[in-house]
């Protein structure tokens, strides 16, 4: 995966605080929103990295793990974990070299690492780990925004697994045991799944950001109102202040999409107002908006 630098397409510094991220995203999203931009490409390939790089930034923890790892943030966790073991690893071999060698001679030190039949089992061979394997799960959209089991058919067996909500896109996890079989007693090697998960009709998914697109009238845009918008939740109400302007974004919070594998939090919902003119209108409507053209 190439290198995106999500400060730049923010047109903003690494030093740059939380508001202004927020300002930054705010100012593009309205510049490239696809509603806007129906026909062109690239101003929803735009919109799509603003979302991405907003999404990313402002939260802190994400920021602080790309800003460590890069274009290789999202394996973070993974990263750590590896090197912790190879740490410990290390640590043990040193350990154990520290310990046999001290008073030993080096062939001592060798059938203490391999038994005392180390010469004797030298044409043996060697314990090898079993081959990995790749897999693709397909789900909906709606399956994904929960915590659900499915069963897998690898290699005749079947394979329970736990799906935790939030899972995203193209994201790879790893089952350990379920590859091919070892070889001369080794290990069974891993399942690698990656998840493909559809797209939903109204609901644009960025990380774990939902946005939405609503048309208001012109006389709940003008003189205000309340309105109901569906939400993965549910249906919420909202109220729209007097003088809305088209295009105008207003976020709910917590009422996006689960967070992979922290139960109870959510990202926010993003709702783009678009101010739908009235058609057809009578003698007597036209009369009343060239009165209020005129002031």
């Amino acid at each position: 995966m190439a290198f995106i630098d999500y400060y730049k397409i923010l047109g903003i510094e690494k030093s740059a605080t939380p508001k202004d991220i927020k300002n930054a995203f705010r100012k593009l999203a309205r510049k490239y929103h696809p509603d806007l931009h129906p026909n062109n490409k690239a101003a929803q390939n735009n919109f799509q990295q603003v979302n991405e790089a907003n999404e990313v930034l402002s939260d802190p923890e994400k920021r602080k793990k790309y800003d460590q790892y890069g274009k290789d943030w999202q394996h973070a966790d993974e990263i750590e974990t590896e090197r912790q073991r190879q740490k410990q690893s290390s640590n043990q071999r040193s350990k154990r070299y520290s310990e046999t060698s001290t008073g030993s001679d080096f062939s001592d030190f060798f059938e203490s690492m391999f038994g005392n039949s180390a010469r004797a089992s030298s044409g043996r061979q060697a314990r090898n780990k079993g081959e990995d394997y790749t897999a693709e799960l397909h789900l909906e959209f709606i399956e994904a925004s929960a915590t659900h089991k499915q069963t897998l058919k690898v290699n005749g067996n079947s394979i329970r697994i736990n799906i935790p909500a939030g899972i995203e896109n193209g994201q790879t996890i790893k089952i350990s045991g379920h590859g091919g079989p070892g070889v001369n007693g080794g290990p069974n090697g891993d399942l690698y799944l990656t998840f493909s998960i559809a797209e939903h009709p109204k609901f644009k998914r960025q990380g774990n950001n939902l946005y939405v697109s609503f048309d208001l009238n012109l006389y709940t845009a003008v003189l205000g109102g309340e309105i109901t918008i569906d939400t993965l939740s549910g249906k919420v109400k909202l109220k729209v202040p007097p003088e809305t302007q088209n295009g105008c974004i207003i976020k709910l919070k917590g009422k996006g999409f689960p967070v992979y594998k922290k139960e109870g939090k959510f990202g926010d919902l993003y709702v783009t107002y678009f101010i739908k003119i009235p058609t057809n209108l009578s003698d007597k409507q036209k009369e009343l908006f060239t009165q209020l053209s005129k002031g």
